[in-house]
């Protein structure tokens, strides 16, 4: 989402099919029109709503009796206006003429249409290109335009995307529409995912409360260099510079007895090693988590608050935010996530190639024993 760099849309998903989805629409520009937080960290965070928020709040919520005109039957579940953005979870219920983009196009453009209401503008579909545009300051490209579309009534819609952007670019941020032209859908895959869909739009608030009074902590960094490589990091930086980082890296099972090795003496005697280190203070454990071993690790330093350092192959780009369970331990300052830029260059293990997931979590391991042996500050990039 930077503006935009949305995750690419879900290839070969059928977004004229029954489904649900979690929306998520940035206002342009990031200006935060919609909601001003109203409360501090010791209590329940919550939002008060500004009237272009209410507006959108009741557009999202009118968005079935809006589509079921059109044959098209939807449900909402759940929406939330944050200051500079709307997150809402919305359900197709039978197969569409229209897809999902339609629905939300439809959505965005009646919240556009409120904006320039609030401004004392025409609507986008029906406002004449503006009378700036045919003045001397106007760039000679633009009076071109302009001109050309006059036989048309000079209406903002006779002109291509990309004119139209070049546009808004001269005639500033009142003539644009309301949020950005790309928007986030995350697909629903179950109903536990569903579940937890809903659920991240009720905490958002949140959420977005504590990145905002605890920023050292939930630090999100595009590119931090740790030694001579890159990183997109989130959380407690700091981490790095523990005098002690111990690396936790586990066969799926034992090299003699083939049992599985979580289940082995060895692994309960490593893990006993790993607690003890952690407890004498000034330790903190760095994996991928990758196999079961590492995994149960890994899950138990987030439930318990010890120190961790989490490798992960999913990149982090500018608005990613980790779930749950990640994120409480990183408002505890007990995690840091960090996920390498170039993983898939980093070589073949095995003959197996660097971009398959074999090889990726074995390099990801090498570069937890490098991060291990790092000391110093890491160089933030941006």
């Amino acid at each position: 989402m930077e503006a935009l760099s949305y995750r690419p849309r879900n290839a070969g998903h059928d977004y004229y099919g029954r489904g649900t989805y979690l929306i998520t629409l940035v206002v342009s520009g990031r200006e935060a029109l919609l909601s001003d937080f109203a409360t501090e960290i010791d209590h329940t965070p919550s939002l008060a709503l500004t009237p272009l928020g209410a507006a959108v709040q009741e557009a999202w919520l009118q968005t079935p009796d809006q589509q079921s005109k059109h044959g098209n039957k939807i449900a909402v579940h759940a929406c939330v206006c944050m200051p500079d953005h709307f997150h809402g979870v919305i359900e197709v219920l039978e197969p569409m003429q229209w897809s999902l983009g339609d629905i939300i196009q439809a959505f965005k453009a009646r919240c556009t249409s409120r904006w320039q209401q609030e401004q004392g503008l025409p609507t986008s579909v029906n406002r004449p290109i503006s009378d700036v545009c045919f003045t001397e300051g106007a760039p000679a490209w633009l009076r071109e335009k302009a001109a050309a579309y006059s036989n048309e009534g000079a209406l903002v819609r006779a002109m291509s995307k990309k004119q139209r952007q070049e546009y808004y670019t001269f005639v500033g941020r009142q003539q644009r529409p309301f949020f950005d032209d790309n928007y986030d859908d995350t697909v629903c895959l179950d109903e536990r995912h569903r579940e937890a869909m809903i659920a991240y739009v009720h905490d958002n608030p949140r959420r977005a409360m504590l990145r905002r009074l605890l920023p050292d902590f939930m630090r999100r960094c595009l590119h931090v260099q740790i030694g001579n490589r890159s990183y997109g990091a989130y959380g407690n930086l700091f981490l790095l510079r523990w005098p002690r980082k111990v690396q936790v890296m586990c066969h799926r099972s034992h090299p003699v007895s083939r049992q599985p090795y979580e289940e082995t003496e060895d692994y309960t005697h490593e893990h006993d090693q790993w607690v003890a280190e952690i407890m004498e203070g000034g330790t903190a454990i760095v994996t991928p988590g990758i196999s079961r071993g590492e995994q149960l690790m890994k899950n138990e330093c987030i439930e318990r608050g010890y120190p961790l350092i989490h490798l992960q192959k999913e990149p982090i780009g500018q608005y990613w935010k980790p779930e749950k369970k990640r994120f409480e331990a990183c408002a505890n300052g007990s995690l840091l996530i960090l996920a390498p830029w170039n993983l898939d260059t980093m070589g073949d293990v095995g003959n197996v190639p660097s971009d398959s997931d074999y090889s990726r979590f074995h390099n990801l391991n090498t570069l937890a024993a490098e991060i291990c042996s790092f000391y110093g500050e890491a160089k933030i990039i941006r």
